[in-house]
């Protein structure tokens, strides 16, 4: 049988532009670390991708090449850029308002990037990742990248490598990063903490004036906008931007100063994205006087330290734990033990392994 960590790791030490031949002719040997970070800064697209392809790998060898990458690059190159989440319920539009106002952004000088985050299928671990074929426009934009990324499991709208990937695309020199997050409803707040500005996306009748009051996805909105606002629908979508308002002005403003703003928009005749575009750039120059946008940023480099040591501490902890668990599954499944009692004796397991580590 084969030895496939020894194919991998000739794979990792191979140098730029080399072929394996134990892989077969059609692979590529993968880059040098110097080779990926010489790319991203000379703007390399197939670089870009192969970088991202390794920080968003799960394997070991790949994970350690990506923290030495992910140092290289540093933290600095998203001084000067803009991140923005863009959520909403499927069928809203967040892709055919990201075409449209990327597109608009690229012909303003600006590079942008979209990190578009599709759902992972909980029954076949695959995904779509079909964005690029809704954004005709930007796929084809030589100053805008598409990166389609599977939820693979991780809650909140976003992606297990969303932060590591937003760092790569800075340091490739896009200074607008365009996060679309999955849209699956008032849970999906994790984006709000890997970006500057979030803005929601909402349809006339979808009852999101009312979910004003709650608190939720709409409460940590910076702009809401209520899209396909056009036709016989803008009558409609003017009357729920306006109830919209009034359900706002009953929540306080945040440290930042900043009171959310509700406007209207038709990505498909191409109105509302001045509007948006301001909004947005009123929002920083009001977030940098107040210097809440420092504390967001330095509030994103620690939950991103805080996810890291969690997701790095559970897999320790999955991989000693394994086969107490697998056992446990097997006896609950020949009906030997019940599951409430099975469950029990493994969170005992999981307490005496923290108590081990805690006394080493």
């Amino acid at each position: 049988m084969p030895d496939h960590r020894k194919e991998s790791s000739q794979r990792v030490g191979s140098a730029s532009g080399a072929r394996n031949p134990a892989l077969g002719p059609s692979v590529r040997a993968v880059p040098s670390l110097d080779a990926l970070v010489d790319g991203l800064k000379a703007g390399d697209r197939a670089m870009l991708g192969q970088a991202l392809s390794l920080v968003e790998s799960t394997l070991p060898a790949d994970q350690e090449r990506a923290s030495t990458l992910l140092s290289t690059i540093g933290t600095s190159a998203g001084d000067d850029t803009l991140r923005i989440a863009i959520s909403g319920a499927p069928g809203v539009g967040k892709s055919t308002l990201i075409d449209a106002l990327g597109t608009w952004l690229t012909a303003s000088g600006h590079r942008v990037a979209v990190l578009a985050i599709d759902p992972t299928s909980a029954r076949t671990g695959g995904s779509i990742l079909g964005d690029k074929t809704r954004m005709p426009r930007l796929a084809v934009d030589e100053k805008a990248f598409i990166r389609p990324s599977p939820t693979s499991g991780t809650l909140g709208g976003v992606a297990r490598a969303t932060r590591p990937a937003i760092s790569v695309l800075e340091a490739a020199g896009y200074d607008i990063i365009l996060l679309e997050t999955v849209g699956v409803g008032q849970s999906e707040t994790s984006a709000r903490d890997m970006s500057d500005f979030f803005l929601l996306l909402s349809l006339a009748g979808a009852g999101d004036e009312l979910q004003g009051i709650k608190r939720g996805i709409v409460e940590v909105s910076d702009t809401v906008v209520i899209t396909k606002a056009d036709g016989t629908n803008r009558e409609a979508a003017a009357g729920a931007a306006a109830r919209l308002r009034s359900a706002l002005r009953l929540f306080p403003q945040d440290g930042s100063g900043w009171r959310p703003r509700v406007l209207t928009c038709s990505a498909t005749e191409a109105e509302g994205l001045e509007e948006i575009w301001t909004a947005v750039s009123d929002y920083r120059r009001t977030a940098l006087e107040t210097g809440s946008w420092s504390n967001r940023r330095k509030g994103q480099q620690l939950l991103w330290f805080d996810e890291e040591v969690r997701t790095r501490r559970e897999a320790l902890e999955a991989g000693s734990l394994a086969a107490v668990r697998m056992r446990l599954r097997g006896e609950v499944a020949t009906g030997a033990k019940h599951p409430f009692l099975a469950a029990a004796e493994f969170i005992s397991a999981v307490g005496a392994s923290h108590a081990e580590r805690r006394s080493l």
